[in-house]
């Protein structure tokens, strides 16, 4: 009955329409609006913290992570998941043996392989998830989003899921606000990767290593220029595509070399397309493992490049349609400082752009920071993630399962559905309700979630409107009408 009570009203929410038009910014909506774009929005008493210390050294603390301690508390947790702090080939090398394992198909086999990908995917899933929650560099949590679905694999292929926690520690978060071309590189040279767009077999000619048929393969290739790089409009062709592919055969990694020295790449010039090749325009010359990072080294610093990531880094942190001007400051960031990230961000968190009243509470939140902003504002003490992962699941954005190379989507069109919204919905009502297990070892269990305190946390992003709309619901309800009304869902 709370339940349908809590829809209805949320429903009226909806139909009443999201947060009014903000003409001038104060220091509090500035504030809350720096919280809810360069991390997982506010955690309790946090907007007027922001707002105390202003909003410009907030920003400049962000972007040097490094300056802000990992709390002892998260590290210990960290420290405890074992699949994130191993080498990749020990992870792997399990994963190989359960797979050999269960090939005696008994129950108990089955059973024990399934415990050994259980225990991979839960350290990996839990300490994304708490460093989202918990750490207090923000904005490195957000750009390991955004590059994660930038760079996307898929952990339910194969050997990936093994390979994942090692993609994000070694190829991701290092260079999260770094030089691209180091980002570029380490992901284009990681296993996780090499396997995933199928490189790892890519070779000159048909042959058979390891018992497997192989030959060209342009996966890589094209997700390189369309995805990663240039764009897809960026005026190159198939033929391109297909060069790029011959001057990457022989990228690939040696599963026994990974497994026993932790070798994560390797250039076998066996399978590499010893030919000239004649690509963008250039004609390459034969070099090797070299005619690949040549490759890098023009896309990193295209000008197409410079301007397709700036629009995704616009879209995601400002506005899903993002202003060409700012576009194209961030732009010219991109192309005078060589692809600096930092560089670049930097330039759009100042930009008139990014702070104009018609950016405030503008983007629909994704599942993932839905979830997550929730918790946070909600301040509940998380001892088990899964109900959170479960949460991500039921709205259609399970972590690291986005099987296709473009990654999920962070656009208002991409999850902004009446299915959605009644599961949001259902996972405010359970959250305010402190019905969520996300501490089950408490005891006491949890208590509600107090609208009062809760309504101090969003601050400005919830409006008058909402906020009349809420005081008219029963007391136990109000709660979740914040957690679910479209002004929350909007950041």
């Amino acid at each position: 009955m709370k339940f349908v009570t809590t829809f209805v009203l949320a429903s009226a929410l909806l139909q009443a329409g999201s947060a009014q038009a903000v003409t001038s910014a104060t220091t509090q909506q500035q504030a809350a609006h720096v919280l809810n774009r360069l991390s997982f929005g506010p955690r309790p008493g946090e907007i007027d913290q922001v707002a105390a210390m202003g909003v410009r050294h907030y920003i400049d603390a962000q972007l040097d992570p490094a300056s802000m301690p990992v709390p002892p508390a998260l590290q210990a947790r960290l420290d405890a998941l074992d699949t994130i702090n191993r080498p990749a080939g020990a992870v792997l090398k399990d994963y190989v043996a359960s797979n050999k394992q269960a090939r005696d198909e008994t129950e108990a086999s089955k059973a024990s392989r399934r415990a050994v990908l259980d225990h991979m995917s839960r350290d990996t899933l839990d300490a994304r998830v708490l460093r989202a929650l918990e750490s207090p560099r923000q904005l490195e949590e957000v750009m390991v989003d955004f590059w994660f679905n930038h760079f996307n694999v898929f952990i339910g292929k194969s050997s990936d899921r093994a390979l994942v926690a090692s993609y994000e520690r070694d190829a991701i978060r290092p260079y999260a606000m770094g030089s691209f071309r180091d980002l570029l590189a380490a992901t284009a040279t990681h296993p996780a990767m090499l396997y995933y767009l199928d490189n790892v077999q890519s070779s000159a000619a048909s042959q058979k290593p390891n018992g497997k048929s192989t030959g060209l393969n342009e996966n890589y290739a094209r997700e390189l220029m369309e995805l990663h790089t240039l764009g897809v409009d960026a005026g190159y062709t198939q033929q391109d595509v297909t060069e790029l592919a011959r001057m990457l055969t022989g990228w690939t990694y040696d599963q026994h070399a990974l497994i026993t020295d932790n070798q994560t790449f390797r250039f076998d010039p066996r399978r590499h397309d010893t030919g000239t090749k004649t690509w963008l325009g250039r004609t390459i010359a034969p070099d090797g493992q070299r005619e690949g990072e040549q490759a890098l080294d023009v896309l990193a610093l295209h000008p197409a490049t410079a301007r397709h990531i700036s629009y995704e880094l616009a879209q995601y942190f400002v506005q899903d349609a993002p202003p060409p001007a700012l576009v194209d400051k961030m732009a010219r960031s991109w192309e005078q400082s060589g692809g600096d990230i930092r560089t670049v961000l930097r330039t759009m968190f100042y930009s008139a752009e990014f702070m104009a009243p018609a950016a405030l509470n503008t983007k629909f939140k994704t599942p993932y920071r839905y979830v997550l902003s929730a918790a946070r504002a909600a301040a509940a003490p998380v001892v088990n993630v899964q109900p959170l992962l479960s949460a991500m699941n039921q709205l259609g954005m399970p972590l690291y399962g986005c099987q296709t190379p473009d990654g999920y989507k962070n656009t208002e069109s991409a999850w902004l559905n009446p299915d959605a919204l009644s599961r949001r919905i259902a996972f405010a009502t359970s959250l305010a309700a402190g019905k969520l297990a996300v501490a089950p070892m408490l005891s006491p269990a949890p208590a509600p979630v107090d609208a009062t305190t809760l309504n101090a946390t969003l601050g400005s992003t919830i409006s008058a409107r909402t906020q009349a709309i809420v005081a008219q619901a029963p007391g136990p309800l109000r709660a979740a009408m914040l957690l679910g009304s479209p002004d929350f869902m909007q950041y």
